[in-house]
């Protein structure tokens, strides 16, 4: 019987392969298909243009997010601080890794704890939503929020990674019940999100249904958590597996749609492999409030704060610069300026 590996190491894995492997979808995430028409006279000044929202009853400087990433390691806590400080510098949201390890071993919370550099910014506690057939309910909720005085919680959903990692937790029945438990009891919002291969209408609708007060989407086109599981799998059989479902799941583009057109009022934040501030803006335009991203950030942190906040203040800029080109004065405004380039 293959031994499983402890919380920690699983996340201290997570961190390495993400840095130093390939692990890709084979898909891409539809953005490609969707350009903004270029106007040569914007009638706009980059320098005024309004790149802000509110989110949750926080002011954000513009719609990007640094993504759910890690947390559970010192490694992780490293990161997790310059992660946040740069985001606090540059007024954008943030959200944790899984803090079941932190649960689990309360010694580890202090590597998900980053409010004391980052005393401002919209802060999203995280916690994978299959737990809750595994013992854990709306107690574990309130301490995962209270432990990083988050702003809001996700609940993650990773069906596929569970199935193809050694000893996962594959029983998914009845967790949309409980989900909507949750978000009744919870004193702040609930968030679920995939972690990479998309969200259906159906499954938008159902989410939905359960009271969550957004979606994060993370389709198909970025990180394959099947690919990372690939990379650490202990046999053959469970890299074979794993290696199966490369070009698995919903793109992006295409799963932010799915969610407007099931639920047009929800709330939703995109992310699953978008690379830039112009993959940000195409998103705000096909119906997103936010856009993440995570391998960007997690290289920028992993070698210093200031990285971090430059990566961050590109791609606001990103942002920014698309906008201008479009002649948008604001985030609402750039839905009208989209076009499709698919056959």
């Amino acid at each position: 019987m293959t031994k499983v590996a402890p919380i920690d190491q699983r996340k201290a894995d997570h961190i390495k392969i993400n840095l130093e492997q390939d692990v890709r979808s084979a898909l891409t995430t539809g953005l490609e298909n969707y350009r903004f028409v270029h106007e040569a006279l914007p009638e706009a000044d980059l320098n005024r243009l309004d790149t802000s929202l509110s989110l949750f009853g926080k002011t954000l400087a513009s719609p990007a997010l640094v993504s759910s990433m890690t947390g559970g390691t010192d490694k992780a806590e490293t990161i997790n601080l310059r992660l946040a400080e740069a985001a606090q510098e540059c007024g954008i949201a943030m959200g944790v890794g899984s803090q079941r390890a932190a649960i689990e071993q309360p010694a580890q919370a202090k590597t998900f704890q980053v409010r004391r550099v980052a005393p401002d910014i919209l802060l999203f506690a995280n916690l994978g939503a299959v737990q809750f057939n595994y013992g854990y309910g709306i107690d574990q909720c309130r301490k995962a929020v209270d432990m990083i005085q988050a702003d809001a919680l996700y609940l993650h959903l990773n069906p596929l990674q569970e199935a193809v990692q050694d000893a996962g937790d594959t029983n998914w029945i009845g967790i949309a019940k409980k989900i909507e438990e949750v978000c009744k009891k919870l004193e702040v919002p609930v968030i679920a999100k995939e972690v990479g291969w998309g969200i259906s209408e159906k499954t938008a609708k159902v989410l939905a249904d359960c009271g969550v007060s957004a979606i994060d989407v993370a389709g198909a086109g970025g990180t394959s958590w099947s690919q990372v599981e690939m990379h650490r799998a202990p046999d053959e059989f469970t890299r074979q597996l794993a290696a199966t479902f490369v070009g698995w799941g919903i793109p992006t583009s295409d799963s932010i749609l799915n969610v407007k057109k099931a639920v047009p009022e929800m709330t939703v934040f995109a992310s699953g492999g978008i690379k830039d501030g112009l993959d940000i803006a195409k998103c705000i335009a096909l119906g997103a409030t936010l856009g993440g991203m995570a391998g960007q950030f997690l290289k920028a942190a992993a070698v210093s704060t200031e990285k971090a906040v430059e990566m961050m203040k590109l791609t606001n800029r990103q942002i920014g610069v698309a906008m201008f080109a479009t002649g948008a004065w604001s985030l609402g405004q750039l839905a009208a300026k989209i076009s499709t380039v698919r056959e």
